[in-house]
């Protein structure tokens, strides 16, 4: 399993953000769902070793978040809402700069690999802060991707993109999501139904589904993804 969690739980004060949660992802692309609130960017962050777990375990290729977070930091690629950049950097000066964080040994090779794979080649000799919202997207992801990690945990990677932008991102993300497990945290249905092949939904710190969306749709009579999640989520 590249992720494990096991009996998961976060307490702020006394707000259960997330409550005792587990679940498994293997490569692919996992739908991870849930109202403002649910506990996503929570189980986010612990998985990203940002924050600690109050209980229970999450483990990211085998590596313990508490107790191994160099090696986590190792295989996993972060995309935050946020998508925190240097406008004042290149592109490219950027990218090095990422390189040389994570000790890239043959860093101008990979360089070039991953601005042909997010399509920032005519962008590639601009400051971020000269970018469009869908090109320091994929500034972002090329950033999150740059260290080849074998986990990617994209927290609403296509928002505010305009229609073509959308395109090229999902198609990205179909196309990482054939070798490495990609958690998409959306509140896009469609988008989880264009490029998602298993969806858990969380709603109050807990685990209200946990299926592929074929699952999903034959357990619930055939819904939309949409009326099943306001259906689990709205109440």
């Amino acid at each position: 399993m590249s992720i494990q969690v096991e009996s998961l739980t976060k307490i702020y004060d006394k707000q259960k953000a997330v409550d005792n949660i587990s679940f498994s992802a293997n490569p692919g692309v996992l739908g991870f769902l849930g109202p403002n609130g649910a506990g996503k960017s929570t189980t986010m962050k612990i998985l990203t070793t940002f924050i600690p777990q109050t209980s229970g375990k999450a483990s990211v290729c085998g590596f313990d978040v508490v107790t191994q977070p160099q090696e986590v930091k190792r295989n996993i690629g972060y995309l935050p809402e946020s998508n925190p950049l240097y406008l004042d950097m290149y592109v490219k000066e950027s990218m090095r700069f990422i390189a040389d964080i994570h000790g890239l040994k043959n860093p101008d090779g990979r360089i070039a690999e991953i601005i042909e794979q997010t399509g920032l080649g005519p962008e590639r000799h601009k400051k971020i802060g000269q970018l469009s919202k869908g090109y320091r997207q994929r500034v972002g992801l090329a950033q999150a991707i740059l260290h080849d990690p074998q986990v990617l945990i994209m927290d609403e990677p296509t928002s505010g993109l305009d229609p073509n932008q959308l395109i090229g991102i999902r198609q990205l993300i179909i196309d990482l999501g054939k070798t490495k497990t990609v958690i998409l945290s959306t509140h896009i249905m469609q988008e989880v139904e264009a490029v998602c092949d298993h969806v858990i939904i969380i709603n109050k710190g807990k685990i209200v589904a946990d299926d592929t969306l074929s699952g999903l749709r034959s357990k619930n009579k055939g819904k939309s993804l949409e009326g099943i999640f306001i259906g689990l989520t709205n109440g």
